[in-house]
């Protein structure tokens, strides 16, 4: 009774962090079983602990190749995990209690409100749902498209099993693949650079998972409401001028690289440009060797994957919605307004301050982690802020450092993608000290800024 009551204290974000760190736990512990590994030796549990956290924070590094390292039943292990991580283990409880026809408590609302990143309760239920309807749907019409296409390559089978697994590890952004096991180890999607079925499908995958379960139901209900929310608005246009503009510099900066894109055909520059826009959204395909592209480049997708996905989505990041609320406010700065304004509609001062405050604690993380491994890892700088970065944004592309890492490397890239999947704010709210009210308020004093 008195266990009972202690879980009964905890806050919503305790709870969240407390659960994603039993799943990965769980499977950390059957990733380490002799079965889980084609040469039916033990995995190093530092090792399955890394797999296991990168598999439930949807992130997508790896120490080892899923697709020749890991057995069927290691690699069922890992999909049920992205599965669970990136629809979060809150819907999945929900979907139990559905099925016992058991009512939600308030409790459980609050912990699916917290899960998903929403504002309020309000129809956080029906929201449920809808996120295990659309999700289970885009999964297995994905699903059926790769099995058809990868059926000529590898056989209706094989095709098949290809064909889920990939449908579910793009659709929560988790970036782990298959292919190691077929094109070599590590190889991703670098064997269908020029596919347009693949690329389409799996950007699809991609942003569906990455712009947010409400966005999507907004989006569905439009013929019906004929508008769409603010929270809509500023996701589809970030995402949309995100993707434009990477696939834009990308192809600049890549066109004549021999290494990535110089040896593409035109259709092949453009469909590869755009996928490895897509992919650092925190998706972690890679169709060109990303170790391979030049730093300009290599640098701007490390603002991507900074940025991020959206709120409510599988992805991770700053979100996009952080990031629009920090450039209309450089914005407004420039004009001399008052108020940051998107779509006509002036923003709220406690969200201003929940992006600045976000913003600055994921830069503070980054670098101060970075720092701290450039000094046990001997790689150059750039290698070691992309991984830091790519952890965080629970992104999943490498430039080929993970398999190199130190144990002390490994401890902090997994805390990063623990951290970069529940959010800083939120773990910061689960570990620090229970707010309290003020009961008076200092006196205004001005500082002389720029």
């Amino acid at each position: 009774m008195k266990n009972k009551s202690r879980l009964a204290r905890l806050s919503p974000p305790q709870v969240l962090s407390l659960g994603f760190a039993l799943i990965i736990l769980i499977g950390a512990s059957l990733l380490t079983l002799p079965f889980a590994s084609t040469s039916g030796e033990s995995m190093p549990f530092i090792d399955a602990l890394f797999t296991a956290t990168s598999a439930t924070c949807v992130t997508g590094l790896v120490v080892v190749d899923t697709g020749s390292h890991f057995t069927v039943f290691g690699q069922i292990v890992i999909i049920t995990l992205i599965q669970i991580g990136g629809l979060g283990f809150m819907t999945f409880a929900t979907l139990y209690a559905f099925m016992l026809r058991k009512r939600i408590s308030l409790k459980e609302r609050l912990l699916l409100q917290e899960a998903l990143n929403q504002g309020s309760m309000e129809g956080i239920v029906r929201l449920i749902r809808r996120v295990i309807i659309y999700s289970l749907s885009i999964e297995a019409i994905a699903a059926i498209i790769f099995t058809i296409r990868w059926s000529f390559d590898f056989g209706f089978q094989k095709g098949l099993y290809f064909g889920i697994f990939h449908a579910i590890s793009f659709f929560n952004n988790a970036g782990f693949d298959l292919f190691g096991s077929v094109y070599g180890k590590f190889s991703s999607l670098t064997a269908y650079a020029d596919d347009f079925v693949v690329n389409f499908v799996s950007m699809a995958l991609i942003v569906l998972g990455g712009i947010g379960f409400f966005v999507m139901a907004d989006v569905l209900d439009f013929k019906r409401t004929k508008r769409l929310s603010l929270h809509t608005k500023v996701v589809l246009s970030a995402t949309t001028g995100l993707i434009l503009v990477g696939a834009i510099v990308i192809f600049i900066f890549e066109f004549s690289n021999a290494r990535t894109l110089g040896t593409l055909d035109w259709f092949g520059k453009v469909l590869s440009s755009f996928f490895q826009s897509v992919s650092p959204r925190t998706a972690g395909a890679n169709t060109i060797d990303i170790g391979a592209m030049r730093q300009a480049s290599q640098f701007f997708i490390i603002i991507l994957m900074f940025i991020g996905a959206s709120p409510g989505s599988t992805g991770g990041g700053i979100k996009t919605t952080t990031f629009m609320v920090m450039v209309g406010a450089v914005i407004a700065m420039v004009r001399g307004k008052e108020d940051i304004v998107l779509f006509r509609y002036r923003l709220a001062k406690d969200r201003i301050l929940k992006a600045i405050t976000l913003t600055i604690l994921a830069l503070a993380l980054v670098i101060f982690v970075a720092m701290l491994l450039s000094t046990t890892e001997d790689h150059s700088f750039i290698m070691i802020l992309f991984e830091v970065t790519s952890a965080f944004g629970t992104v999943g592309l490498t430039m080929g450092l993970t398999t190199d890492l130190t144990t002390f490397g490994k401890i902090l890239i997994l805390l990063m993608m623990f951290i970069g999947r529940l959010g800083p704010l939120t773990l910061a709210i689960a570990v620090g000290p229970k707010a309290e009210k003020e009961l008076y308020r200092y006196p205004e004093g001005k500082v002389t800024i720029g």
